[in-house]
């Protein structure tokens, strides 16, 4: 099976170029009364959708230790033991109960870095983890120099292969390039959601862009109207501040008319609304790595297909930039 790939920064390893984000399949957790995960997934069915990955070639899975507090880990542990070719990424900075999947809090110390490190090894049953990333980036200049220097001295030891940050900021971003071993960033990126400040990063750092939220949870799938009310136990109906797509629990009419506008390219050729999404991934930046989310293997063999197909041609990428009024003056 032949599967498109890309470079992983400066690594220079080659990941299939669709990732997959692993958050979904964590399930519920919760920050006090804060709900922060999404509720009613199914074990065996996210089990089943991380095997299918695998058989279509998916070589790299993020997660977090935050998500489920601990759950997407072991499962992902439990399918990967016997893969130790597919790359693991996950991220580490929050504190958590695994007992009553609680985040309990955020600890950027050394000293807990190392602590919460172990503790994902374990959860993932492997002795290396290929991609640790910071996953609060919300800290000052010296602490994330600091931060650095203790990710250096991990992969120097071992334990991890490479490193990452997850971040919006491109000033807290710049800080992590500096490290001989950080070779990607994780940032927002899809087709309503232009990023070009932390792609520019990207290219001058030679750094892989892993994309979250790559289908805005879920609206670039096509699947939701205007008249959609999503329920009150999904985190879309809850609405937190970061999440742009989605208002009140219905999806933004915004967003909607963003879509609609551009749709028809989107499903050129057969793709499906998602499938386009990521294709404008491809055909937006060369170092860009989309990490959908899923919750069963439909789900998954969905995101996979769209390696088929690969990314827009620059006609369709140009008339999509046109539509939403991004083009570059004087183009």
């Amino acid at each position: 099976m032949t599967v498109m790939t890309r470079r992983l920064g400066r690594s220079n390893l080659e990941v299939s170029a669709l990732g997959l984000g692993c958050w979904a399949i964590g399930g519920a957790m919760a920050a006090g009364d804060q709900q922060l995960g999404y509720a009613g997934v199914d074990d065996d069915l996210a089990v089943q959708g991380l095997h299918r990955a695998v058989e279509l070639g998916i070589t790299l899975f993020d997660t977090a230790d935050a998500y489920g507090a601990g759950h997407s880990e072991r499962l992902l542990g439990r399918v990967l033991a016997d893969h130790p070719d597919v790359l693991v990424a996950t991220k580490f900075g929050n504190t958590i109960d695994e007992s009553t999947r609680q985040l309990t809090g955020v600890d950027t110390s050394p000293s807990y870095v190392r602590e919460a490190l172990q503790a994902s090894l374990r959860r993932l049953g492997r002795d290396r983890v290929d991609l640790y990333q910071l996953h609060t980036p919300d800290v000052d200049d010296a602490r994330a120099a600091e931060l650095v220097d203790t990710l250096e001295d991990l992969a120097a030891e071992g334990l991890i292969g490479w490193y990452g940050i997850s971040t919006d900021d491109p000033g807290r971003a710049e800080v992590f390039a500096a490290g001989p071993r950080c070779t990607a960033v994780q940032l927002q990126l899809n087709v309503l959601d232009d990023n070009p400040d932390m792609l520019d990063v990207c290219e001058r750092h030679d750094l892989a862009g892993l994309c979250r939220s790559p289908l805005a949870m879920g609206l670039l799938g096509g699947r939701y109207t205007s008249a959609s009310r999503l329920p009150a136990d999904d985190i879309r109906g809850r609405q937190p501040e970061w999440l742009r797509w989605f208002s009140d629990g219905s999806p933004s009419p915004e967003f909607l008319e963003r879509l609609d506008a551009v749709r028809h390219i989107l499903t050129a050729e057969g793709r499906t609304p998602a499938q386009g999404a990521l294709g404008w991934i491809w055909a937006h930046h060369p170092q860009t790595v989309p990490l959908p989310g899923f919750r069963n293997p439909s789900q998954v063999a969905e995101n996979v297909a769209a390696l088929d197909y690969g990314p827009l041609s620059k006609s369709q990428h140009r008339d999509i930039e046109a539509i939403l009024d991004r083009l570059p003056a004087g183009v």
